[in-house]
């Protein structure tokens, strides 16, 4: 029996040093897989009458088996995106015919091939995902023949076997869904020896799935393109409407910042849970002595026009105030201005668009980078506005898992301290009955948390504000009850670096 030529097709490989983009991130590593397919033989039945003719016998008919099933299993080292080593065990599976002869018998013949290779694989990526590669190599195959024959037909050998080494090549598409697991389709040919002195062609059509297992120290880092200049980019803190100031003329690229920091209604005072804010406006100007600040100050529409502009210019200058005293900014750096009413961010028909309206912005003249620009942590109000009743000060049941909300990060966080503010209503009748009910609401809080929580009393502090921060205007019940509040501002250790 001889077997000629094979014809086969191999379908997606599994395990590849593949070339595609994905693969192309790693210069080097290990990997693994596996393949299976149909492997597919060409066999040569002239060969085969040739061969029985002689012994006195004539072929009425012969029956190929010419396809099978076939696999293998791989490792390979990727040295670079192009070039890799590849080694393997591979199973082509089981090949036959049989022969009706005159007289009357039958010749029966099967081969079994199965054994390991070792290729060079070249790969060349055309896409984001997929690659094409091709491979050669050589492959060491065990062919074991058996033979039988009924009838007339008498086999003298029926079991011979070889062991041969012989070339291989093929080539393939790979596909790579992540970089540490792609999918190839191949075709090989493997050029075998049967156990009768006969050569041929095996082709082998398979599918398989890779597995990297590591990448080399020198990955490709993928390629971004360059951003487009621009004339300025946002400093790294929230801000809801950009602000553009003119940079020097020397200057070719701006960087500017704006804070945001509202004001409770009427009032031009800065509250304590804004001071960290303000730190990130020291930190920058420290870092960059030659960079201006405009404070702009703005109000919502209720009031007059010419109060709002007044009540927005001190709103700015208690900012700029702030900033000289606690951050050491030098005053000519700084520049206070009032818009009143006139510019605002959201619809002061709402009470919420009313308070985003009552607002401080700092802009900060531009700079070029921002290189080692760091912010402490940022002072949290935990603002759970516990309501009251009108002229009432008991905490009630519906506050308690808030509260100890609040313990539980206190206790988590052994070196913040906690001050807890009082607010109150219209509903009171003199500022000093407000200011007192708003001293024991607050006083209250702090009980509750000891009592019921344990928290350390030394570190919680009580502070009543009366009529004097409304935090919504007292003209509908619903801003009443906003105004009868409790906020409990949790205060960081000094960390602010400058």
């Amino acid at each position: 029996m001889k077997l000629s030529k094979i014809s086969g097709m191999l379908g997606l490989v599994a395990l590849a040093i593949v070339a595609s983009p994905q693969a192309m991130a790693q210069d080097s590593g290990w990997y693994a897989g596996f393949n299976v397919g149909q492997s597919k033989a060409k066999i040569d039945d002239a060969r085969i009458i040739k061969g029985i003719v002689p012994a006195g016998f004539v072929v009425t008919s012969i029956h190929d088996d010419d396809s099978s099933t076939g696999f293998k299993v791989l490792g390979g080292y990727q040295f670079n995106r192009y070039f890799a080593f590849e080694g393997g065990y591979f199973d082509l599976g089981k090949f036959g015919y049989k022969a009706t002869t005159l007289p009357v018998g039958t010749l029966n013949g099967e081969i079994k091939l199965k054994g390991f290779n070792f290729d060079a694989v070249l790969s060349l990526p055309f896409t984001e995902k997929f690659s094409v590669f091709g491979r050669v190599g050589v492959t060491n195959a065990e062919a074991k023949d058996a033979f039988s024959g009924t009838g007339a037909v008498i086999v003298l050998k029926p079991n011979p076997s070889e062991r041969a080494t012989n070339i291989k090549f093929g080539g393939g598409l790979q596909y790579d869904f992540t970089k540490s697991f792609g999918m190839r389709a191949e075709v090989e040919r493997y050029r075998i020896n049967d156990a009768v002195g006969n050569k041929g062609d095996i082709d082998m059509a398979s599918i398989g799935f890779l597995f990297r297992f590591g990448r080399g120290s020198h990955a490709a880092a993928p390629y971004v393109p360059a951003p487009e200049p621009t004339a300025y980019a946002p400093e790294p803190y929230l801000a809801p409407v950009p602000v553009v100031v003119p940079a020097p003329v020397a200057r070719t690229q701006q960087y500017c910042t704006i804070l945001d920091i509202q004001f409770e209604i009427n009032k031009d005072d800065i509250q304590r849970e804004e001071s960290e804010r303000f730190a990130v406006i020291g930190t920058f100007l420290a870092k960059y002595p030659d960079t201006t600040v405009v404070i702009e100050g703005h109000t919502d529409n209720i009031g007059a026009t010419d109060h709002n502009l007044a009540l927005s210019k001190r709103r700015a200058e208690n900012v700029v105030t702030y900033l000289v005293e606690q951050n050491h900014i030098d005053r000519s750096r700084l520049t206070a201005v009032g818009y009143g009413d006139t510019r605002p961010v959201a619809d002061n028909s709402t009470e919420e668009g009313k308070r985003q309206n009552r607002r401080i912005n700092a802009v900060v003249s531009c700079v070029t980078d921002i290189e080692g620009l760091k912010v402490a942590p940022a002072r949290m109000t935990m603002a759970m506005e516990i309501e009251f009743d009108p002229l009432k000060d008991e905490v009630t049941p519906q506050h308690r898992e808030d509260l100890r909300r609040a313990a539980n990060f206190l206790k988590a966080n052994p070196s913040v301290t906690a001050t807890v503010e009082g607010h109150a209503g219209k509903v009171a009748a003199t500022d000093a009955e407000a200011m007192a009910i708003s001293k024991r609401r607050a006083q209250n809080v702090v009980n509750y948390l000891v009592d019921n929580f344990g928290v350390e009393r030394s570190r919680l502090t009580a502070e009543g504000f009366g009529k004097t921060r409304r935090f919504a205007y007292s003209t509908t019940l619903e801003g009443q009850q906003e105004n009868r509040r409790v906020n409990i501002i949790i205060n960081y250790p000094n960390t602010t670096k400058r």
